[in-house]
């Protein structure tokens, strides 16, 4: 039986981010893992999709080509050799971070772990001991009833990152982020695709101004969208695979992407039988990721808090420094970026205007048109960016629609999180030409002094 200062169980985003800052600050740390170093983040979420939309930017661009003097043409896709590129990125990220948990002397072992006592851990038949416990045992992709994944005709996007093909049609079952994605990068690709979200708009939880903007760039692209509709039956036939909705309408593709969200896994780990505080699956924490039980923690998708990867390094981190005796201050969500990476990207930092108004502040808005923007321009990009704002007072929120939107998150999440005013941010000399002067721009025009727009 083996002790260290903390046992933790999940090597994804939250566990492994947990693990190296722990180990920096001089703590023993055992980090247990049942699948791969890195969880899905790295293996089958942020990294091979973001890879899968990079080729498809690629496959756009060729396409393009003549518009711009360039003269090239758009073949095929190659999925085996796309495959190759996305598997070289994740492999690189893999090895780095594999070296990084060595050199930190972190101990790693891999196998299915269970919470057997309430600082105890088993797995492989061994039983590791730790002053404290932190839980991130991550998520899974959802489904529906009715609906058998068979990772062929219906899939998720644990099966969709490692097609090897095509398809020449789509339906994806949910519009909010992995749907759009993926949406994105199959149009890309060349297949015919067709969202089907049960909510009133693309991505739901962002500004209803960015999702309109989202579905306009959409069906600018050819990518189809039947919004407001309950998903009802889906029928798989030898070569294809139909959906029913409760409004009786039907759709026949070649695959079904079912895309309607994530669970927490935390089914038969032993978290309950411990006391651990559980809702709908989740586990409940404090402010500082504290369950209701002393010295376990939990972080990441397991708790329900935004499923982003960088949510579950900011919560590792929070958690470590908080065992370490740091007094780390809490996670202001709301203060958290947020990226869409179809495209057009959607990105947003803050506040909706429906929320702002929810919590009772004097809302004003600015829109700022990237059509005013060089930079914008030369990529051959629309969209906006939204400012939320209170009257003479701090940026709300920050909400963004266009080619590479997310690189502008860096500056935004500053203003949002400092509380800064337009008038503070004004004054701030931007690069000429970037897309991050039409941040400049926006807040000068809030500030009532705009230049390149109207006002």
């Amino acid at each position: 039986m083996a002790e260290f200062d903390l046992v933790i169980l999940g090597g994804g985003s939250g566990g492994y981010a947990c693990a190296l800052r722990s180990a920096q600050l001089g703590k023993s740390v055992v980090l247990i893992e049942s699948d791969k170093l890195g969880g899905t983040c790295l293996h089958r979420g942020c990294i091979p999709t973001k890879a899968l939309l990079h080729a498809g930017e690629i496959a756009d661009n060729s396409r393009e080509a003549s518009h711009y003097g360039v003269n090239a043409q758009f073949l095929s896709m190659d999925m085996p050799a796309v495959n190759t590129y996305k598997d070289g990125v994740v492999g690189k990220l893999f090895k780095g971070l594999q070296g990084l948990v060595k050199s930190r002397g972190i101990t790693f072992v891999e196998g299915h772990g269970k919470l057997v006592a309430k600082n105890t851990v088993e797995v492989n038949g061994e039983k590791y001991v730790g002053k404290n416990v932190v839980l991130a045992t991550g998520s899974y992709a959802r489904t529906l009833p009715g609906l058998e994944i068979d990772g062929k005709r219906i899939m998720t996007s644990d099966h969709a990152t490692a097609l090897d093909y095509v398809p020449k049609s789509v339906i994806v079952l949910g519009g909010g982020v992995i749907g759009c994605e993926f949406a994105s990068v199959w149009k890309s690709f060349g297949a015919e695709v067709t969202i089907i979200e049960a909510l009133p708009h693309l991505v739901a939880l962002e500004d209803e101004s960015s999702s309109k903007l989202l579905e306009r760039a959409f069906r600018k692209r050819g990518i189809n969208f039947e919004l407001g509709d309950r998903f009802k039956t889906a029928k798989v036939s030898a070569d294809s695979v139909t959906v029913t909705l409760e409004n009786g309408k039907e759709f026949t593709a070649d695959v079904l992407l079912v895309a309607v969200g994530r669970g927490p896994v935390s089914s038969n780990l032993g978290y309950e039988e411990q006391g651990v505080t559980m809702e709908r699956g989740y586990v409940i924490v404090n402010e500082k990721c504290q369950t209701s039980v002393p010295g376990i923690w939990a972080v990441g998708d397991l708790i329900p808090t935004l499923q982003l990867a960088h949510v579950g390094f900011g919560e590792g981190i929070l958690v470590a420094e908080e065992i370490a005796g740091l007094n780390p201050r809490p996670i202001n969500y709301d203060g958290v970026p947020r990226v869409t990476y179809s495209d057009p990207e959607v990105a947003s930092v803050g506040l909706t205007t429906a929320v702002a108004k929810e919590r009772g502040h004097d809302v004003v808005e600015l829109n700022y048109d990237l059509a005013g923007n060089g930079k914008a321009q030369i990529l051959g990009t629309s969209g906006s960016i939204k400012l939320v704002a209170e009257k003479n007072g701090p940026v709300l929120g920050i909400h963004m629609v266009g080619a590479r939107v997310g690189e502008l998150l860096a500056e935004a999440q500053l203003i949002y999180n400092w509380e800064a005013s337009a008038t503070d941010v004004a004054p701030l000399i931007h690069a000429h030409p970037t897309l991050s002067e039409a941040m400049g721009e926006a807040h000068m025009a809030l500030a009532g002094k705009p230049l390149h727009a109207h006002g």
